[in-house]
């Protein structure tokens, strides 16, 4: 049976340990994690604009070390993390208890796991930057879809597959701007946009919103935007 689990498990063990060796990094705004701070209040303004967080149950799927979930906390939802990056999860954990985060908890589990044990259980779903470093993206919205409750809201977000977003995201942030450690996405794992709404609707979720997150190297800022070519984000309802 244990062999069986493993088998089944979709993660990448080198993925997840690329993460957990900087996972002391994740809260350092001037660090390897500065464009997910940077992103933060566009993409939690963004879900927001959807409706309130305030008194949701809300799952991040691929939380790292808390950035997003302990923001949508603080905006008032009962946010429950989850990762297989161990050492991602204790900084979370510990994030939130030295900055008093309330209604905030973590757990080392998958979300096709989670989607067995708690189905249909969370007003709204986020899986934000990680869809890019599993091997099977479907199984991922699909344990979304399942998670949440009918009328319920799944956030994705991730990274087009093109010549621009490997020049953008790849060569520019990772080699030449170090926006980004070297190595830390892989082109053939990039999705386009109509290859994940595939996988949306396949789940049983409409899409409601496509945008896209802007970086302008020159200001340093990002800004939403109706350009998906290289960072995008889909806002889609459970049927």
């Amino acid at each position: 049976m244990a062999v069986m689990a493993e088998t089944h498990l979709n993660a990448d063990p080198g993925e997840l340990a690329k993460f957990s060796e900087l996972a002391h990094r994740w809260w350092d705004a001037d660090g390897e994690f500065k464009p997910l701070h940077q992103i933060n209040p566009l993409r939690l303004g963004w879900i927001e604009s959807f409706g309130s967080l305030a008194g949701k149950r809300v799952l991040d799927v691929g939380c790292g070390g808390g950035i997003l979930s302990d923001a949508m906390a603080r905006r008032g939802a009962s946010v429950t993390g989850i990762d297989l990056a161990a050492k991602a999860l204790r900084v979370a954990e510990l994030h939130a208890l030295e900055a008093g985060t309330p209604n905030i908890a973590y757990r080392e589990v998958s979300v096709e796991a989670l989607a067995v044990e708690e189905p249909a259980s969370f007003d709204v779903v986020t899986c934000m930057e990680m869809l890019e470093h599993v091997p099977d993206r479907s199984s991922v919205v699909r344990a979304c879809a399942t998670l949440v409750k009918p009328g319920g809201m799944v956030f994705l977000s991730t990274i087009h597959r093109n010549l621009k977003s490997f020049l953008f995201a790849i060569v520019g942030a990772e080699y030449m701007l170090g926006m980004l450690p070297r190595g830390t996405h892989e082109y053939a794992k990039l999705i386009r946009p109509s290859e994940l709404a595939q996988s949306c609707r396949e789940a049983g979720l409409t899409l409601l919103q496509t945008r896209g997150l802007e970086y302008n190297p020159l200001t340093q800022h990002y800004r939403l935007s109706s350009d998906t070519s290289v960072n995008y984000m889909l806002a889609t309802r459970k049927n």
